[in-house]
């Protein structure tokens, strides 16, 4: 839970009424934008005011009217989701710069060059988005920033966001360790476990994620691990 003095505000205007929380201005953000975060750590206090300023809380009985309940919990939840959130310059900057690298380093993940059937490097994606007009939100995850950012791109950069099928054989000693692995970066289309142990399993996986997958594999079976990319 964030410090009083270290809060900002989160302002709703709705049905003549204001509410206000006071949150922590980086979680907010981040739990606006769908990460999982307990709202708990990013409210400064459980309560809803009407002028935080002055300590003046909110109306319960406005708040079931206008909301359907008073858990200050839920009523926080529309508050930061729906409202705005009073951040100062500095911290919109610094909220934009991560949301910046986020975006680049999705966009890297996932999309390849079509002419090279290889991931663009982060650098050439920041590069090329400097180019072109778009201007990253702070208040908006980078997932859903990502379709604007990649027309954006399009005119500079050849970019595609194509999947690869994948085959893997991983050795009896790293099955429960490399599933998580697997599951973390792709999605499971089969899998069985062989008679001597080992693990195979059949992915597919976003193209630009190719690499990094097979080397995270690579390092936790020390080189054992048996791959293929396969055509469907």
């Amino acid at each position: 839970m964030v410090k009083l003095e270290d809060a900002v505000i989160a302002r709703l205007s709705t049905h003549g009424t204001e509410f206000e929380v006071l949150v922590d201005p980086d979680l907010t953000l981040d739990y606006r934008a769908g990460e999982d975060i307990d709202i708990r750590d990013v409210l400064a206090a459980e309560k809803i005011f009407k002028d935080s300023s002055k300590g003046k809380k909110a109306s319960e009985e406005k708040m079931e009217e206008i909301f359907g309940t008073s858990d200050p919990l839920e009523v926080a939840d529309k508050i930061i989701k729906d409202g705005d959130i009073q951040v100062t310059t500095r911290q919109r900057k610094e909220m934009r710069k991560k949301r910046k690298k986020e975006l680049i380093s999705l966009i890297a993940r996932r999309a390849v060059d079509p002419q090279k059937e290889m991931p663009h490097p982060p650098r050439r994606i920041e590069n090329a988005l400097e180019k072109t007009n778009f201007q990253v939100d702070a208040f908006k995850s980078a997932r859903e920033q990502m379709p604007d950012a990649v027309e954006a791109l399009r005119p500079i950069l050849p970019i595609s966001f194509e999947t690869r099928t994948i085959v893997a054989k991983v050795p009896p000693d790293y099955g429960g360790k490399a599933y998580r692995i697997v599951d973390d970066f792709a999605e499971i289309k089969e899998d069985k476990w062989l008679d001597d142990g080992s693990w195979a399993v059949k992915v597919e996986i976003p193209a630009g994620m190719q690499p990094e997958f097979f080397q995270k594999l690579n390092d936790l079976t020390h080189g054992e691990v048996e791959t293929k990319v396969v055509k469907e």
